[in-house]
């Protein structure tokens, strides 16, 4: 058997901002509050056809941001699905013009809770307004406006992402031709809730929060580590863990009690530096909240009354316990009562919840046949 080549990447990749909800004109949130003016953080990939029908947007899970592929000038990071955006990739630049931005509420430069609230001169902190999904993609919507597109070839994103896929289409109907919700649900289950709300428990137990108003003093760092910590463990799956660590020991001369004596230990509090110095523990607290207190379930992706046209192809993961199969199934059976186009994928990888980041090759030849049909048809 031949060995895979690698395909090449997008290269150096440059972040853009976009501005929008100018006072007097605010933006307007699900609550009812207004925000203003935000700023949309997103990178672009590809080139934007003539008629402006081959754009793709990628929509990224809770933790990322705006850089899906490539790397920055002076970084070697390559961007969070960088093994599937590029020429030859899933989403190949060849043909598609791909857009990723970073969330209302986010920290990679979208407006969010350590932006300056514009009337206090101050970080926001947690007088920020409470975002949803809905308040997400419909900033979204504002930036496809600006970019001068009218529909979307196909939305695309796992978690978190594959929500906002799900909210774009009961948004916006016709303006999504095609929708990948990957490893997503219509709704967090208990035990999904509670996950996040331990999480939030540990950045908020940090004496550094200081009730979320800790800009200029510091960052609640031990406790936004933690949280980091239990969303590693439950995006992998059992398997995985074992072959990685399974109960090896780092070393076995060092015999002190609470010392990190298996290579899994250190492993998560490694996998920790560059996140807790680079993201915002109040986004983490906003963004959560949100995943939270989504519901399309029971006929709400179909309240707009307008048709839903798009195509989906829905994925998910055997090996995957935090967003179990069971949960993709349940987004088919909800489209197909309503009559539409859905198909299922499952995949068995060993990678658990992170196999939308690990298995490309899996995921590329389903992604690619998907969205070229849309393409060449």
């Amino acid at each position: 058997m031949g060995t895979r080549v690698q395909q090449p990447g997008v290269g150096t990749t440059k972040t853009e901002y976009f501005t929008f909800a100018h006072p007097p004109n605010e933006f307007v949130l699900e609550s009812g509050q207004k925000l203003g003016p935000i700023t949309i953080a997103y990178e672009t990939y590809g080139l934007l056809n003539k008629n402006k029908s081959n754009a793709v947007l990628l929509l990224h899970p809770s933790t990322e941001d705006a850089n899906a592929a490539g790397f920055h000038a002076g970084s070697t990071q390559r961007g969070w699905w960088d093994n599937m955006v590029g020429p030859g990739k899933a989403f190949d630049t060849r043909f598609l013009f791909v857009i990723c931005s970073n969330v209302l509420g986010g920290c990679g430069g979208s407006t969010g809770p350590s932006s300056i609230n514009p009337q206090t001169g101050k970080p926001w902190a947690l007088d920020f307004p409470v975002v949803t999904i809905a308040d997400m993609v419909n900033a979204q919507r504002h930036l496809i406006d600006f970019l001068g597109i009218e529909k979307l070839l196909c939305v695309a994103g796992a978690q978190l992402g594959g929500m906002q896929a799900l909210q774009w289409v009961a948004s916006y109907p016709r303006r999504v031709r095609s929708a990948i919700p990957i490893a997503t649900t219509l709704r967090h289950s208990p035990q999904q809730i509670a996950f996040n709300e331990v999480t939030r428990q540990a950045i908020t137990a940090d004496a550094e929060w200081r009730k979320g108003y800790y800009y200029g003093f510091g960052r609640p760092e031990t406790g936004l580590a933690v949280a980091r910590m239990i969303q590693n463990i439950t995006q992998m799956s059992d398997r995985i863990m074992e072959e990685k660590f399974s109960r090896r020991l780092k070393d076995p001369g060092d015999t002190g009690f609470f010392t990190d004596d298996f290579e899994v230990e250190g492993y998560t509090k490694y996998r920790n530096d560059r996140f807790v110095k680079e993201f915002d523990a109040n986004s983490y607290l906003y963004i959560t909240k949100a995943m939270d207190q989504f519901d399309l379930s029971r006929g709400k992706l179909f309240a707009s009354g307008r048709p839903i046209r798009t195509r989906f192809m829905v994925v998910g993961y055997l090996s995957d316990w935090l967003y179990p199969p069971y949960q993709a199934l349940e987004i088919v059976r909800e489209l197909k009562s309503h009559k539409v186009d859905a198909t299922y994928c499952e995949i068995n990888s060993k990678y658990g919840h992170n196999a939308f980041l690990m298995a490309a090759d899996e995921q590329t030849h389903l992604i690619r046949h998907f969205v070229q049909t849309d393409i060449f048809w």
